[in-house]
């Protein structure tokens, strides 16, 4: 089938499918679980899952679409000009998914792979503690071999949706006097068993998607090893690269563009023969949309030549900083702009767009925290991509 007719059969199905109350939306991952616990959601992932388009690029023989890169991105320009939103979200499509395509068994692709796709389990994941965030290595939650399973005791934090989730995929400490970047494992265990205990962390913008995690001897199956025993960095390693790129994907939407803080900053400062009245604020703008811009067009440049499929590298780093920057630039300036009616939490005195204007605000100030903080990829990008040394 030649692009043309692809686009248009995407868009005939995206068109006839897509429920009116999942497009013209937005995601924030600290509301996904509500927004997508509907019956207009699940019906919407059934259309999607049944042509494999909850994960276009997967192979067929594991739930996905077996689209070509171009047939994707050509889903992804109707789905944007549809204004849909994605069928599904989570860590099992942006980050175990492509993990286990890279390196689990057939056994497991065969077992994990089609639930992912169908949205039938959501997944968490383990990987920092109390004492092991930004120095991930040093973690110290064990798992203890015992039979044709691992028995795990310790403690995660800042586990995403652990709350919701069906399963975890963590990295833990199976060689004790091994230096810390060995020794460590990466498995996946049911949140659903006696040994597993999650306590949600309410957070300053009033959501509650961290959680604190707790192993009492819970249980990891030995099939559920991911990669070798005592490897697990190297598996940990790239599903972080996995995130981070999948962290920084912005979809090119169709038509012409509007310009979401000018349109604020009108409503707000007013304006001047067409023009913002507030010069300061004018250049914020002009900053804040050039960066965004750049980073769209380096993005769209980086997938383009990266069209062999090959996994993401270090590189992704650089998309994670500047990505997650702009981010929390971006709901900053959106506050700034509508002045004191930018800083509302509830009342009858703000708009519903004014209080969710604050709460991003207070929420987008972890995103150059989770995922690894901006010090991080710093430290990645120096060693990695520019080769200095330590």
């Amino acid at each position: 089938m030649n692009l043309d007719a692809f686009r248009a059969e995407a868009r005939d199905f995206i068109d006839s499918n897509c429920p009116q109350s999942m497009r013209n939306k937005t995601v924030h991952f600290e509301e996904a679980f509500e927004m997508y616990d509907t019956d207009d959601a699940r019906l919407w992932l059934r259309h999607m899952a049944s042509r494999g388009w909850t994960a276009p690029t997967w192979p067929k023989e594991y739930g996905g679409g077996g689209l070509t890169f171009e047939e994707n991105r050509v889903l992804q320009e109707e789905m944007a000009a549809l204004k849909a939103l994605p069928p599904s979200v989570g860590m099992g499509l942006a980050m175990i998914g492509p993990t286990l395509l890279e390196f689990g068994t057939e056994e497991q692709k065969q077992r994990h792979l089609p639930k992912i796709v169908s949205g039938e389990v959501r997944w968490c994941q383990g990987y920092s503690e109390p004492g092991a965030g930004s120095d991930l290595a040093g973690l110290q939650t064990k798992a203890v071999l015992d039979g044709d399973h691992f028995v795990l005791n310790g403690q995660k934090i800042w586990t995403t949706g652990a709350n919701h989730a069906d399963w975890m995929f963590a990295l833990v400490r199976t060689d004790t006097d091994a230096p810390k970047h060995d020794g460590i494992s990466f498995v996946l265990l049911e949140m659903d068993q006696p040994g597993v205990t999650v306590k949600p962390i309410q957070l300053i913008s009033g959501s509650s998607p961290f959680c604190e995690t707790f192993f009492d001897n819970a249980i990891a199956h030995k099939n559920d090893l991911v990669g070798e025993l005592n490897k697990g960095w190297t598996v940990g390693k790239r599903l972080l690269q996995y995130e981070r790129s999948a962290s920084s994907v912005r979809t090119k939407k169709k038509g012409k563009p509007v310009n979401p803080y000018a349109t604020i900053a009108k409503e707000y400062l007013g304006e001047d023969n067409g023009r913002i009245a507030d010069a300061t604020m004018r250049e914020k703008i002009t900053r804040q949309t050039m960066l965004e811009k750049s980073l769209q067009l380096t993005i769209q440049r980086v997938s383009d030549e990266s069209k062999s499929g090959k996994a993401p590298g270090a590189t992704t780093s650089i998309f994670k900083l500047v990505g997650s920057t702009v981010a929390k630039e971006s709901s900053s300036l959106k506050s700034e702009l509508r002045g004191f009616s930018g800083i509302g939490w509830e009342g009858a005195g703000f708009t519903e767009d004014e209080v969710e204007a604050t709460r991003s605000w207070l929420r987008d100030r972890a995103v150059t925290i989770y995922g690894g903080t901006n010090e991080v990829q710093m430290n990645i990008i120096s060693k990695r991509v520019l080769g200095l040394p330590d």
